[in-house]
């Protein structure tokens, strides 16, 4: 009788249990992802594959024949759909996650829904995974989902793609039918960034070729996709040059020790190794690498521990420790794609949480590219994002990210994209090649970095006796700035919520390139508030006063009186019929914000405003 791998390991642990436990602790990892249509027996693919391995125990087994019926054979679904609402329906809801291990490797599986309306569960699924197989039921044939299932794990990274034509046995295991579909989808995937595609002909009620070869199918003389899981090659696919550790959190007990905790994300660390903090851009060596067990003489991924650096440098969450020849892109330019996952579609006008390693920063969009259509892979131009789209956004970081693209760096690469006012998590990304790069060689003057590849270019061509070069009056110098110097008053309401308008505002208008300032007045304004404000204006500066309601300005009085004055009057909730006027004498046409609408569209009237009334010429990039 020949022992199953369970039995076999059981086996050798009773023989000596600490020479398993190791032997156990150096097997390969290898994580593999089911996914396909709905009814394409994912479900039941993991049970056959987990019984005929020996995996099941025997409580698991006899809760499967219970409840698959009396007259029945058993069900193997009901080894991994444990929900309720699965049983009953007979589909997956949710991610599940078996554990398995055989002689040579050890196995996570997820076991992902097919059903459209939890692709995003799938994306959640597949995201870790090293092997995707992909279900697709002989009867129907390749379906819409299948191809955005294998489109999703081709940008998931996942490199290794096995293809199981399901239920052979309904189809009387016909070389014709596997050959078709095999045709079909073979010329599909050859458009996704897959390593390689092996197709396999099973049956998972049945076992054919899941774990034992079969012989309904003598046209066949391929692995099975149990041998083919235990030999494919994964090791080449991690990435081990690139050393990337994010840090999550510093240790300091006491004022003798201070260390930087985190998992490798990537590459490999010793003693001694030059590291660079980044953004920071400090430079110092590890003086050790510290575990629970005692420090390390190396450190690699997965591993999470304990960097101490020789030098006193400020590292902090959300900082990054890297080696010096091979520093990741730093960019504030962001190009993305995105699997957006929540039922409220991408709103372009607002600002979101992009939250990337240890490291959470907000961030607005540019630009929506295009969507892909899953059956032909085409870009079709779009505007917009909805559940289980798939697209291309470029954002605009409110701080720089220092990050590598998705294709070298799956985790450095890798983002969610979340609603900062509800904490949903609206959408998965991937980071792409930037089409600019700020270097670690650029200029940084006031938070934002210019390229020097970009100041060689813009200078090129210069000069010293041009006779251009003349003293800019105020028309060109408000051509040159796009804005001009002028007063945005803001009035009514609490002193909080005006703060917060015209704070969010500033951010927001130098995120677009303008140059704002904003005077915050509890009380009456001094002498020299009045003198600040006069120069402001006279160097072209947006000024936006902040003035609570109980608080008594005429700005008339101190301000020129060519300036051009605009007010925002911050109100309770939208009148029935919009009388209000502002306290303060005529500021040019008033604008009426409301505290429960939307801040971004708050915002966007506010800049639209101050476009309509000359004081921003038009909006920048």
């Amino acid at each position: 009788m020949t022992l199953s791998s369970k039995q076999l390991d059981l086996e050798k642990a009773r023989q000596d249990i600490h020479s398993y436990l190791k032997d156990y602790q150096h097997r390969e990892l290898l994580r593999f992802v089911v996914v396909g249509s709905v009814d394409d027996g994912k479900s039941t693919l993991i049970g056959r594959l987990l019984h005929d391995t020996g995996q099941v125990f025997e409580d698991q087994l006899e809760d499967a024949r219970r409840n698959s019926g009396p007259d029945e054979e058993i069900d193997f679904a009901l080894l991994t759909d444990g929900l309720k609402a699965e049983r009953e329906q007979g589909i997956t809801i949710d991610v599940a996650y078996r554990y398995f291990s055989t002689a040579r490797r050890k196995y996570i599986i997820a076991d992902t829904p097919g059903h459209v309306q939890y692709t995003r569960n799938m994306a959640t699924g597949a995201s870790t995974a090293d092997v995707a197989i992909i279900l697709i039921d002989a009867r129907l044939g390749v379906q819409q989902q299948s191809k955005r299932h294998a489109y999703i794990a081709s940008l998931l990274g996942i490199r290794h793609l096995v293809v199981a034509v399901n239920k052979m046995d309904v189809v009387d295991y016909s070389e014709d039918v596997f050959q078709s579909i095999s045709d079909e989808f073979g010329s599909f995937s050859d458009k996704l960034d897959f390593k390689d595609v092996l197709f396999f002909p099973v049956s998972a009620k049945m076992g054919d070729n899941v774990v034992s070869e079969s012989d309904n199918t003598p046209w066949y003389d391929g692995k099975t996709i149990m041998e083919h899981l235990e030999t494919v090659p994964i090791r080449n696919d991690r990435n081990f040059e690139d050393f990337r550790m994010p840090v999550q959190y510093v240790i300091r007990p006491h004022q003798d020790y201070r260390g930087f905790a985190g998992q490798i994300a990537s590459g490999t660390v010793k003693p001694g190794d030059p590291v660079v903090v980044v953004p920071s851009m400090k430079e110092s060596r590890v003086k050790s690498i510290d575990t629970y067990d005692g420090p390390l003489p190396e450190a690699f991924p997965p591993m999470s521990v304990t960097i101490r650096l020789e030098d006193e440098v400020d590292v902090s969450r959300g900082d990054m420790l890297v080696h010096p020849d091979n520093i990741p892109y730093k960019s504030r330019n962001l190009d993305t794609i995105l699997v957006w996952m929540n039922d409220k579609p991408l709103n372009p006008a607002k600002s979101y949480l992009i939250k990337h390693t240890t490291h959470v920063v907000r961030a607005d969009i540019n630009e929506v590219v295009w969507k892909s259509d899953p059956n032909t892979l085409n870009e079709l131009p779009t505007d917009n994002l909805e559940l289980n789209d798939i697209g291309f956004v470029r954002w605009t970081s409110h701080r720089p990210m220092t990050y590598d693209p998705y294709k070298k760096n799956r985790s450095t690469g890798a983002f969610i994209v979340i609603d900062p006012l509800t904490n949903e998590t609206m959408a998965a990304g991937m980071l792409q090649e930037p089409q600019q790069r700020d270097e670690d060689e650029s200029i940084t003057y006031m938070g934002f970095q210019a390229k020097s590849d970009w100041i060689e270019q813009s200078s090129g061509s210069l000069r010293w006796d041009d006779p251009a070069w003349q003293a800019l009056n105020e028309d060109e110098r408000t051509n040159l700035s796009c804005q001009q110097g002028g007063v945005l008053f803001f009035q009514g309401g609490a002193e909080k919520e005006l703060s917060a308008l015209a704070y969010s505002l500033e951010q927001r208008l130098y995120t677009l390139g303008y140059f704002p300032r904003v005077h915050h007045w509890s009380e009456k304004p001094s002498e020299g508030d009045k003198q600040l404000l006069q120069a402001s204006i006279e160097l072209g500066v947006l000024n936006l006063v902040l003035a609570p309601s109980q608080t008594s300005v005429t700005l008339s009085e101190f301000v020129p009186a060519e300036t051009t004055l605009l007010s925002v009057s911050l109100l309770a909730s939208v009148p029935e019929s919009s009388t209000s006027s502002p306290t303060n004498g005529t500021l040019g046409k008033p604008l009426q914000v409301f505290r429960d609408e939307n801040l971004a569209r708050a915002h966007e009237r506010i800049l639209n405003h101050l476009i309509t009334e000359g004081l921003l010429l038009y909006p920048r990039s």
